[in-house]
């Protein structure tokens, strides 16, 4: 694609790299068969190529309009393009430097309620002293609230029983923002689950929310604050010989580990973010490696999970491009699990998405339920707690994490290790 950028961006490190990412695309339009937006409205503004020439335009110096506004707003931010693009068009971050331009064009004219929201949930979800008692009370509320106000507000989570024990290997567990409060037990299944295998999970008290949340809400000072945060907290305990820094929340890793390219212009933070980055690992890396062992865990239990379907995230298949992986993990233990048709699609949670968007979120999410219904299962999983939120608020069907399987399956060994069992007892 022929470009000729305008003064204002031409010769900014990130106007060399939107260039450089438009000149790759060659408007095959292969990405429009996967974009779930395009498919719902049909819309070439509203698929991965048409958005592609509005970037184009502003960037080539036209004006940004409301209108280009929200055909940017409407993506997803899936990245299911970049999977099927042969050319390797980096559609993820050119949207990010396409929206920076165009909301400080006309971010302004979004009407008022729109920018109190987004200010809210830029300020209210990634604040975990803020958004644990908000949800409190939305909880203690919950008859009064609209229905479009109680789908987003699940059921209390018993937060499960930590491991003791101490191990010479250790590994960082991303804490996160929501999780803890709207699922806690997931974090601590991770550890048992890490427990059994000879890993100590070691946790940062001083980090906080990844940073993409604010990201891609155009926050990007704010984002960076989140980021150096964490990777202060983080780097002492790599210092002190941890292997790894887990994070089993698909989305945070994304991020997590694009911190090295998002900071490094920053040189103050440059080598210690690319440090950070090169440590992470989504969880299911992590147990991929100790194959063998956990399979060895698992091998007295008998799975009770009957048929399981798992749900993977986009930000696991196409950000972090991890296929498979969850589903032989599950396989390796005995557990039944299927995957959906058109399981590439995204499930419309995707952050904020199904704040800000709504009406289409909740079509993709009514799209990809049936679509798991038919697979026959008894229980689905995910790999993301916005994708388990979402999903659970359209369905009766028990929607988990996969590592709450995984620590369940293992607890029903004979002689299962106490934390682990007494976990078992305190989530029946």
């Amino acid at each position: 694609m022929e470009t000729h950028l305008a003064d204002f961006i031409r010769n900014s490190a990130e106007g060399a790299e939107a260039d450089s990412i438009l000149r790759a695309c060659v408007h095959c339009g292969f990405c429009t068969a996967t974009c779930p937006t395009y498919q719902l409205l049909g819309d070439e503004l509203d698929g991965p190529r048409g958005r592609i020439y509005l970037i184009k335009q502003v960037l080539e110096g036209t004006r940004a309009t409301t209108r280009t506004q929200q055909h940017l707003d409407r993506c997803l931010t899936c990245r299911n393009c970049e999977t099927t693009c042969p050319s390797g068009v980096r559609y993820g971050r050119l949207l990010e430097i396409g929206r920076q331009v165009v909301e400080h064009q006309v971010g302004a004219q979004r009407p008022w309620r729109e920018r109190v929201l987004r200010h809210l949930l830029r300020e209210g979800l990634t604040r975990r002293a803020w958004f644990g008692p908000a949800l409190a009370a939305g909880r203690l509320f919950r008859p009064l609230l609209p229905a479009a106000l109680k789908d987003k507000i699940p059921p209390r989570q018993a937060s499960g029983v930590r491991p003791r024990r101490t191990h010479a290997r250790k590994m960082i567990l991303l804490t996160g923002c929501v999780q803890p409060a709207l699922a806690p037990n997931i974090n601590a299944a991770s550890a048992r689950v890490l427990d059994a295998l000879g890993i100590e999970v070691l946790e940062a008290p001083s980090s906080g929310c990844c940073g993409a949340l604010r990201h891609h809400l155009e926050d990007e000072a704010g984002s960076k604050v989140e980021m150096r945060r964490n990777i202060d907290a983080w780097i002492p305990l790599l210092d002190a010989g941890a292997e790894a820094l887990i994070v089993n929340a698909s989305g945070c890793a994304v991020q997590v580990k694009d911190y090295g390219n998002l900071l490094r212009d920053d040189p103050g933070y440059a080598e210690a973010a690319q440090r950070v980055a090169s440590a992470a690992r989504d969880l299911c890396e992590v147990l991929a490696a100790e194959g063998p062992a956990l399979a060895g865990l698992g091998s007295k239990a008998r799975s009770q999970a009957g048929r399981v379907a798992f749900h993977p995230p986009c930000t696991l298949q196409h950000g972090q491009k991890i296929q498979g992986v969850v589903e032989d993990l599950l396989k390796s233990l005995g557990i039944e699990v299927r995957l959906c048709a058109d399981s590439h699609l995204c499930c419309g949670s995707a952050g904020t998405y199904s704040v800000l968007q709504p009406k289409l979120s909740r079509q993709l999410r009514d799209n990809k339920l049936r679509a798991l219904e038919a697979t026959g299962a008894e229980r689905f999983v995910s790999a993301n707690i916005g994708c388990l939120t979402h999903l659970q608020s359209g369905t009766t069907t028990p929607i988990g994490h996969w590592i709450e399987l995984v620590d369940a399956h293992l607890a029903s060994a004979p002689a299962a290790p106490p934390d682990r069992a007494a976990s078992l007892q305190d989530r029946a």
